[in-house]
């Protein structure tokens, strides 16, 4: 008769019973319904006819797989989690800070300035901006004048307009300026003799970041609302 493995000490070793209880509870359910399906098993074969040696290890060798990957996959939670920390510590370095976001909106605050960018796709004789107020009155409209294709880089502090570095030679339709709030941009130019609206990008300021349970991150930019990370353009100074 094939030797068997059949002294009950063995099933003592392999008891449930015996087993720490320091086991982490995640995994305790899986191993113990292993166990316990495995042990049955040899406690109930039939004298005649035991398990044979061989089929008795191939079962030791399956549950030491699924132990494995139980563990790797607790590796891998654990790893996931310290990458979503890791992505919040960076995150919390933005809050306070300016960025460039495709957007048509811009808060200005007192004392500062709104920055922005436009890309141009074919050089044109006249770019305009027009400038509306919260309340959607237009309250600046103002000729730019002939432009090559490529960026064009603005700066409005509410009182004067810088394209490309320069100042612009021009007339605020309010005198001392446009108040610090909330303004629209509408930049268009005529494009092979079309009127055509250009698609802006704007500065705007970090309130707070949230991270998603992916490490997703999104940000609350005043003015704007929520950007994801992906979306920005250009961190600014």
């Amino acid at each position: 008769m094939t030797n068997a493995i059949t002294d009950s000490a063995v099933y003592n070793d392999f008891s449930i019973k015996e087993k720490s209880t320091d086991e982490t509870k995640s995994n305790e359910l899986g191993q113990r319904a292993f166990l316990e399906l495995m042990i049955t098993q040899l406690e109930n074969q039939n004298p005649l006819d035991p398990q044979e040696n061989t089929e008795f290890i191939a079962q030791l060798a399956q549950f030491s797989s699924v132990e494995s990957l139980d563990r790797l996959n607790n590796n891998f939670d654990s790893f996931t989690d310290n990458f979503v920390a890791n992505q919040a510590l960076q995150a919390s370095t933005l809050v306070g800070r300016s960025v460039t976001v495709p957007s048509d909106k811009a808060l200005l605050e007192a004392g500062g300035v709104v920055a922005g960018s436009v890309d141009i796709p074919s050089s044109t004789g006249e770019v305009f901006l027009n400038i509306y107020d919260e309340s959607g009155a237009l309250v600046e409209e103002i000729d730019i004048g002939p432009r090559a294709s490529g960026e064009m880089v603005l700066r409005w502090d509410g009182h004067a307009l810088e394209v490309d570095g320069e100042l612009l030679s021009w007339q605020s339709a309010r005198e001392g300026g446009q108040p610090p709030g909330q303004y629209t941009w509408n930049v268009h130019a005529s494009i092979d003799g079309e009127k055509t609206q250009l698609n802006t990008a704007l500065s705007a300021n970090v309130n707070s970041v949230t991270v998603g349970a992916n490490g997703a991150l999104t940000l609350n930019l005043s003015g704007v609302g929520a950007v994801s990370l992906e979306d920005v353009k250009q961190f600014n100074e």
